[in-house]
């Protein structure tokens, strides 16, 4: 495997783990900043929606930059902001280094897709694309636990550990990545948003926006909803974190699947459902570990195989626009994000730290009647499984 995909899988791997490691290290930040949990989770909120808005206004502002140039600036803004991060001696300036993490991972992540593309053979693009995408997904199953164990007694060592990685691609990629083809023509900004002004395109993309409010809700704050089963120790916690990643996964790996034999309305239904179910039984579960790892098991395999689906639902629309709709559908997953902040800390604050878990379940719910209503009209087909284009958690 070419070493330079390896370190572009690298940055991934990176900015994934940066995206949702806070939600295992919310604990040590409240205590250290002193603000509740709520409030510390807004940090997920704020990096998410920063990078679902930088995204497609970031691409067209520098979309005459060489890629090189453009992947090592990346790097350096997300190495720099995790590093300031790191240091951050007020909650508001800790929120101010998000939002330039965000900007930073919203140029890298889909430059590296698309350079990588130009790193192989045309026949070699489908591997090489799941490459760098695996680095969002390893970093689901180990960066996020890894963060968590790191951060258990000083979060600030997981904002360093991210910097790490984020350094440490940049400086593989500014001695092996060259010779670069020129970027081509990209489309603007209008162009970019024009689709949305088609209601099947709509559709989909608030489906994608509705169930990733439901998934991320809990886990944002699922060191909170699991507190009963952990005791609050940081080494329980990032088992069932690891769970979740090796669940997300074999989610993934199973959601391509799932969607070729049976359709893309029979996966989201059938993942929203079992979501449904397993947020309604979280503050029952959630009392033991046994319980919470069942939690940990059923939500991310669900969670994963829509996460498969969603951006094949946008792919099959317009399969000639496909890498246009798809980013479209990494912005609705943000946004999805960003607003899941909020509706966890709220429904903390209404429902209490074990019964909130309820309100995820009735955003599940209605997921479910989304996508019940904008895929009534699709059958079961076998048709090739694009890969998501963002990590999802679950």
């Amino acid at each position: 495997m070419p070493v330079r995909l390896l370190l572009l899988a690298l940055g991934t791997f990176a900015v994934g783990t940066d995206s949702m490691v806070v939600a295992g290290i919310l604990g040590p930040v409240c205590a250290d900043l002193g603000v509740s949990v709520p409030a510390a989770g807004q940090l997920v909120t704020v990096f998410a929606l920063a990078y679902a808005l930088l995204a497609p206004v970031l691409a067209t502002l520098t979309a005459r930059w060489p890629r090189r140039r453009l992947l090592l600036t990346a790097l350096a803004l997300f190495s720099a902001a995790n590093a300031l991060s790191a240091l951050a001696p007020t909650f508001g300036l800790l929120l101010a280094t998000r939002v330039l993490a965000a900007a930073g991972a919203a140029l890298y992540t889909p430059t590296a897709n698309a350079v990588a593309t130009t790193l192989v053979a045309p026949e070699r693009r489908g591997r090489a694309l799941a490459t760098v995408l695996g680095g969002m997904t390893v970093a689901t199953a180990l960066g996020v636990p890894l963060g968590t164990w790191v951060g258990r007694t000083d979060w600030r060592l997981t904002m360093w550990l991210v910097t790490a990685l984020g350094l440490a691609a940049l400086t593989g990629l500014a001695l092996l990545l060259r010779d670069l083809p020129a970027p081509t023509a990209a489309p603007t900004l209008k162009a970019r948003l024009a689709p949305l002004r088609r209601p099947r395109v709509l559709g989909a993309a608030a489906t994608t926006l509705v169930f990733f409010l439901a998934f991320q809700s809990v886990y944002i704050y699922l060191a909170t909803a699991v507190k009963s089963a952990t005791g609050g120790d940081s080494g329980r916690l990032s088992i069932i974190l690891a769970t979740c990643g090796v669940m997300s996964v074999a989610g993934s790996w199973l959601g391509g699947r799932l969607v070729d034999r049976i359709g893309v309305r029979r996966v989201l239904l059938t993942g929203s459902a079992l979501a449904a179910g397993a947020f309604t039984a979280l503050p029952w579960l959630a009392l033991t570990m046994p319980g919470a790892l069942v939690y940990a098991t059923v939500v991310p395999l669900a969670g994963w195989a829509v996460s498969v689906a969603l951006p094949h639902k946008l792919a099959t629309i317009d399969p000639h626009n496909a890498p246009l709709l798809i980013s479209l559908n990494s912005s609705a997953l943000y946004l999805g994000t960003a607003a899941a902040g909020l509706a966890g800390s709220t429904a903390i604050t209404v429902l209490g730290e074990r019964w909130f878990p309820l309100a995820a379940a009735a955003l599940a719910l209605t997921a479910y009647a989304v996508a019940a209503t904008t895929t009534r009209d699709e059958h079961p087909r076998r048709t090739p499984t694009p890969r998501p284009t963002q990590p999802t958690h679950a």
